[in-house]
């Protein structure tokens, strides 16, 4: 019952609770009401009966003093009238019946023959009156009354009923009236329930309940259509954080699984299931080992192991994956635990196709070890392959070949034929070497025109042998271009590797030094390296320079000594004539020791660092110049040194002229010295050059004049201030005569072309005055003055005493 009534729509339950509250109202009201009325009915009657009893017993009271009933019975005539009365008696003093009078419509009814303990009362539907009769207080009879109300009662209750039918008239129309009161709170309610119901099957967040009145309905509906408004905002963040997890998840580049510990797939993504061939559904319950290649499914077990023995951390591992079509693929796994909110623990899988970052590395990796061009190893494999091989000789106690190969005439093809040529050309000089070397040796191509060879197990002497044949089998080769046949030469040096051998630097330092021995004897053969050759340690030494000179110049090792150039003849102009010297390099080793420039300039040369000293030379010169104003006044002409690599250098000519501009000094008193040997070897560039800084107002000197087998020849052609005598000829002057007359000429034609001589190599004073005799105008050498800082540099005015 309780269900049912649950179930009822709103309106019927207020339709119901309206007609349940009229109903017991009615029924509490009739029920108090008929118990009020015959009450009410009940105390009237009595009050009223007992009032007229009173009145009768008083009237009688003379009739019972005086025994007369006729009297008695004429005052008990007015009950007569009252119909429900049905016996009214008088009793005298000792309750004894004076005169009885029954109702007419009752004549039955008598009077009791003793009221002895009689009391007014309801017996049923009757009444007793029982009413003493005092005089003077005491008592002298008594009235009894007997009525039958039922008469009475019964039109009461009919009148009851009729007042209730009244009251349940008055209901119905109450209730009647109130249907449309009824419908203010169902009907909103119903739309309310409407649009929920609507909401829930639609799922359509943007639908509002109708607002229909301000009571607390309406606030109602305002709470509820803010509700929806806040689940419609909530609901299309949730539907965008969906939509995002769904492109993060199936949308997804990279393959997502979730898979149990023992492999099971519990879930995988879009991309995942087309990778595999399979659809989500077909791949749930499928074990993760089934896609993994053989080889790899010892690398899968170890993952998932990881993850559950350190489950707070992400772990990696690359592996083979394949795929549907039988397409192996790398993937890079990265894999965690994870647990769901029943916490049940699972594995969280990413797969990333990693196959083009793999075989791109693999490509990288060859190509880090391999030539591009040839095929073969290049300078990095081979290094490690050297390095190698000298810890199988001390561990092993064994003795294999280190092989330099640097081609001679290369550049005879690539000038001719052009770099495609060239290129050919190694790349069949190295097919050659790769087939003609035992199995387990090893060649590699180390740059330009070079190859290296490890020969294991190999004696210098079997090396010399094998490298013998390598040269043959390249001399005899013929390379044909187009139109064209060439043949070349092969340099080669051996330095051998065994117990006492050095790092591979010094192997390879041994090697490059055997090589370059090997073209220095003529080219097209081979040289084995040994401690004891001297070239070859010379040559190391020029090697070991290059590094101290490039620490020299970072660690400002060098610096600059000046030696004195003094005028021969005696005249006003020289008298007046102020400082001239010579600028000369020197280095500081780590001892503190002065290392002259014989030392370390053969390798400066010949390891093009010339020009870098010259540009420093230069710049630290003309800066030390332009702080020294007074010494600079006294400056005559300061001499400079430049290499004939510096000549050949297309950018020395800007450094000098951008120098010359930032230290403001006069351009005059600056003179620079080249070898008459770097001179005619470019005669044109080194005219050019020249006349470029005597625009600018330099000096030049022609230095080591008379070394050159034609000077004579090209002095003419070279616009310069100075000839400098080689020192060659002076030092001997004095014992020689070919040399005085050679020192003499030259004098003479410089004189002719309007050029001073300055004489080199002036050691004494006989040597002085002799060239003082032979007019020639300046002198230079450590009888003079030997090299000091520029800071002790100072005028030479008298030499050897008064000359």
């Amino acid at each position: 019952m309780i269900k049912k009534l649950r179930d009822l729509s709103i309106n019927r339950k207020l339709l119901l609770i309206l007609l349940f509250s009229s109903l017991v109202s009615m029924l509490f009201a009739g029920f108090f009401l008929f118990l009020l009325e015959v009450e009410e009915f009940q105390r009237t009657t009595k009050d009223d009966m007992s009032a007229l009893a009173e009145v009768i017993g008083n009237r009688s009271s003379a009739a019972l003093m005086f025994d007369d009933r006729n009297l008695a019975i004429e005052n008990l005539a007015v009950f007569n009238n009252i119909p429900a009365v049905q016996v009214t008696c008088l009793y005298g003093d000792q309750d004894r019946v004076f005169v009885g009078l029954a109702n007419n419509a009752d004549a039955s009814q008598t009077c009791p023959v003793s009221i002895e303990g009689e009391t007014t009362r309801f017996e049923s539907k009757q009444l007793v009156i029982v009413k003493p009769i005092n005089l003077d207080n005491d008592k002298v009879g008594t009235v009894y009354i007997r009525a039958n109300l039922s008469h009475a009662y019964w039109q009461k209750i009919q009148f009851i009923g009729m007042l209730f039918l009244v009251l349940s008239a008055v209901s119905l129309l109450t209730f009647l009236l109130s249907q449309p009161l009824l419908k203010l709170i169902s009907i909103p309610i119903q739309k309310l329930v409407s649009t929920v119901k609507l909401i829930s099957a639609t799922g359509d967040y943007s639908l509002r309940a109708t607002k229909l009145s301000n009571d607390e309905m309406g606030l109602l509906v305002e709470s509820f259509n803010g509700l929806i408004e806040t689940v419609e905002t909530q609901s299309q963040a949730l539907t965008q954080a969906k939509n995002r997890y769904l492109t993060l998840y199936d949308d997804n580049p990279t393959m997502v699984f979730n898979i149990s510990k023992d492999g099971l797939i519990a879930s995988v993504n879009l991309t995942g299931s087309k990778q595999l061939g399979l659809t989500v559904e077909e791949l749930q319950n499928c074990s993760i080992f089934d896609f993994i290649h053989s080889d790899d499914t010892s690398l899968m077990q170890d993952l998932i192991e990881r993850c559950l023995t350190s489950p707070l951390q992400i772990h990696n591992q690359e592996m083979r994956n394949i795929c549907y079509n039988g397409r192996v693929i790398w993937i890079r796994a990265t894999a965690r635990l994870v647990e769901n909110e029943q916490h049940m623990s699972s594995l969280l899988i990413v797969y990333e196709d990693i196959t083009e970052t793999r075989l791109l590395n693999e490509q990288i990796a060859y190509q880090a070890d391999h030539d591009a061009l040839t095929g073969l190893a290049n300078r990095n494999k081979f290094d490690r392959h050297l390095k190698r091989a000298i810890t199988l000789a001390h561990q092993e106690n064994t003795e294999h070949a280190l092989c330099y190969l640097d081609l001679d005439q290369f550049k005879v093809v690539n000038d001719t034929c052009g770099h495609l040529a060239g290129d050919e050309l190694l790349k069949q000089l190295g097919l050659l070497l790769r087939k003609n070397i035992r199995q387990y040796d090893f060649v590699a191509r180390l740059g330009g025109d070079e190859f290296g060879i490890l020969m294991y197990n190999c004696s210098s002497a079997q090396a010399s042998q094998a490298c013998e044949k390598l040269r043959d089998l390249i001399k005899d080769y013929s390379f044909a271009w187009e139109d064209r046949s060439f043949t070349i030469g092969v340099s080669i040096g051996v330095s051998s590797i065994n117990i006492v051998s050095g790092n591979a630097v010094d192997l390879f330092k041994a090697a490059d030094a055997a090589c370059y021995a090997a073209k220095e004897k003529g080219r097209n053969r081979v040289h084995v390296f040994s401690p004891d050759d001297e070239d070859l340690a010379m040559r190391q030494g020029e090697m070991q320079w290059v590094e101290k000179i490039h620490q020299g110049l970072e660690q400002k090792r060098f610096f600059l000594y000046g030696q004195a150039i003094v005028p021969l003849l005696d005249s006003e102009d020289n008298a007046e004539e102020g400082l001239h010297f010579e600028v000369l390099l020197r280095y500081r080793d780590d001892r503190g020791n002065i290392i002259p420039p014989g030392v370390f300039l053969p390798a400066a040369e010949r390891y093009n660092l010339a020009p870098e000293l010259d540009r420093w030379i230069i710049a630290y010169l003309l800066e030390w110049l332009a702080g020294k104003p007074d010494f600079l006044k006294t400056l005559s002409v300061c001499s400079i040194n430049l290499s004939g690599l510096s000549l050949s250098d297309d950018t020395m000519l800007k450094f000098i002229s951008e120098q010359f501009l930032r230290w403001n000094v006069p351009t005059n008193k600056l003179c620079f010295e080249i070898t008459e040997t770097a001179a005619i070897s470019n005669l044109a560039h080194a005219t050019q050059f020249i006349n470029h800084l005597k625009e600018q107002g330099c000096l030049f000197s022609l230095d080591d004049f008379g070394s050159g087998l034609s000077s004579f020849a090209y002095l003419k052609n070279l616009p310069v201030d100075y000839l400098k005598i080689d020192g060659l000829f002076v030092k001997d002057i004095l014992d020689d005569r070919v040399d005085l007359a050679m020192v003499k000429s030259i004098n003479e034609v410089g004189h002719v072309m309007n050029k001073k001589t300055i004489a080199e190599f002036v050691e004494n004073e006989r040597i002085f005055k002799l060239l003082k005799t032979l007019g020639i105008d300046y002198a230079q050498g450590y009888g003079i003055g030997k090299p000091v800082p520029l800071e002790e540099l100072k005028p030479l005015t008298s030499l050897f005493g008064s000359i």
